[in-house]
């Protein structure tokens, strides 16, 4: 089949041209996701028939695929931050999104989310979800041991503190290793299921079916090499992943990234969800954005270096989120950045498969010789300056925060390449570039309904995840756990609405 004839598949059909249904239930979820999954369960538990569609054999998608980290908080704090004796005000973390996703991000959904943040971890326990009573305060990107609290975001970084009190926001499953989504995954099968919830597992939705009035009032999904179709007395939800691995939704939508990144998925990220709901007439935003990963630490003292263009000018606070730092260097010329360090910090950063070292040397001379990188004098500008600054543990230019800050003194130094055309993630071996997912997609209400290119709401049509422009729309201020609190957040009250709706019956 050829890419057009494949874009062509999501596509709506005229309701009344179907002459008879296969199965008729009040709700049909797409996706078995976090999103999918969650929006299904909620609507079930509301009282509704539900069928849930998954392309895969199985329960997942990216989120699956996680860490399941979870950024919670407001409300005085979550049950967790509570036990571990962190206050976590709703006021308090609004400000931190609002800085964070700044004009990017919707104030409906952050507040939204924001208010209910504290009793959705309260809801993925009553999954049966385990969460240990511990706090990792290092510097990292996921507890590889068992506690379940930990910081995810930009929150300790001077900028941000001036702003909101830094609160740990992440919590994932308590384990030990990186499979918290599978644990998740598990647990909100398991509900799913209980719940009476009808799976069609290896089931793609393909067309929407659409009334005369616009109202979206079915599907048609391909099981078994033959179309089925399925009736909507109420809703269908959109919960079928972002379009990571669509090469050319990436080429039109997020070109320069799609040129040297590599895509960080489920295999099925195809962007169906977001083909099918702007075939319904729905509108897509935020679809120039996109998640990149910049895998500096652990280890933590990394961090004590500093990063450096081209030009040899430093363009970031070190210590900020591996999510921001990516943004930042995305922005260097050719991507190309630098890490100096000196012996007492040089170390392999976890997540690189294969580090450069560029140049060694005993003098910031040397390594600028030696290098051949930058102009003549520039990197000896650029530590001249900083070690000025951070004998007093300074920073007038990005204002790192003090306990990153020490002037770079034992020798020998080292310039090490963090270019992206050097970066390879030991998570996927034999890759080159930063790991990067979607952030853009349909709009909606936070309620989850689908939102028309003129601005109305399409009647039968909701949607959750990375099908949707949900809460993490930018990279420069993306969190971990962001995307699976969003998902599934927000999963739920797609299908809370969907259930609601009075739709055919």
């Amino acid at each position: 089949m050829s890419n057009n004839e494949e874009n062509n598949r999501f596509t709506i059909q005229s309701f009344k041209s179907v002459e008879c249904f296969d199965v008729s239930a009040d709700v049909l979820v797409c996706g078995f996701g976090g999103a999918g999954g969650s929006a299904a369960l909620e609507a079930a538990l509301a009282g509704a028939e539900v069928v849930l569609f998954e392309r895969a054999s199985g329960s997942g998608g990216s989120t699956g695929m996680s860490s399941c980290e979870m950024y919670l908080g407001g409300s005085g704090g979550t049950a967790l931050q509570k036990e571990l004796g962190y206050e976590d005000s709703t006021e308090n973390m609004i400000s931190y999104l609002e800085m964070a996703l700044e004009e990017r991000g919707d104030p409906e959904k952050i507040r939204t989310y924001v208010e209910g943040a504290a009793d959705h971890y309260d809801w993925a326990v009553s999954l049966g979800v385990t969460y240990k009573p511990a706090v990792m305060l290092e510097r990292d990107v996921v507890p590889l041991t068992d506690e379940s609290l930990l910081f995810t975001g930009n929150e300790r970084t001077e900028i941000f503190k001036r702003k909101a009190d830094p609160v740990p926001r992440g919590h994932v499953p308590s384990h030990e290793g990186d499979f918290g989504g599978r644990i998740f995954m598990d647990a909100l099968t398991d509900a799913v299921e209980k719940a009476g919830v009808d799976i069609h597992y290896d089931s793609r939705v393909i067309r929407l079916l659409v009334k005369a009035d616009g109202r979206v009032a079915g599907v048609v999904a391909r099981e078994d090499n033959k179309e089925v179709f399925y009736e909507a007395r109420r809703g269908v939800v959109l919960a079928s992943g972002g379009f990571i691995m669509n090469k050319e939704m990436t080429a039109k939508y997020i070109p320069e990234i799609h040129s040297w990144a590599t895509p960080y998925g489920n295999p099925f990220d195809m962007g169906d969800g977001i083909r099918l709901g702007m075939a319904a007439g729905g509108s897509v935003i935020n679809m120039d954005q996109a998640f990149l990963s910049f895998p500096l630490y652990p280890p933590a003292k990394l961090t004590n270096g500093i990063m450096v263009n081209l030009q040899g000018d430093r363009f970031v606070n070190e210590d900020a989120y591996l999510a921001r730092l990516g943004h930042y260097s995305s922005l260097q010329d050719e991507q190309r950045t630098y890490l100096l360090v000196d012996q007492d910090d040089y170390d392999h950063p976890m997540y690189i498969e294969r580090l450069d070292v560029v140049a060694v040397g005993d003098t910031i001379e040397e390594i600028e010789r030696e290098s051949g990188l930058f102009p003549d004098g520039a990197l000896q500008e650029t530590v001249a300056f900083y070690n000025k600054f951070a004998e007093t543990s300074q920073d007038p230019k990005f204002h790192k925060s003090p306990e990153w800050i020490k002037p770079l003194k034992a020798k020998p130094f080292a310039l090490l390449d963090l270019s992206f055309e050097n970066q390879t993630a030991v998570i996927m071996p034999g890759t080159t570039g930063p790991l990067t997912f979607s952030l853009g997609g349909l709009d909606t209400l936070p309620s989850g309904e689908v939102i028309s290119v003129s601005g109305s709401v399409i009647p039968g049509l909701y949607a959750a995840g990375r099908v949707t422009a949900g809460l993490p729309r930018t990279s420069k201020g993306y969190a971990s756990g962001m995307s699976v609190g969003d998902a599934t957040f927000f999963g739920r009250l797609a299908g809370k609405s969907a259930a609601a709706n009075a739709g055919q019956v």
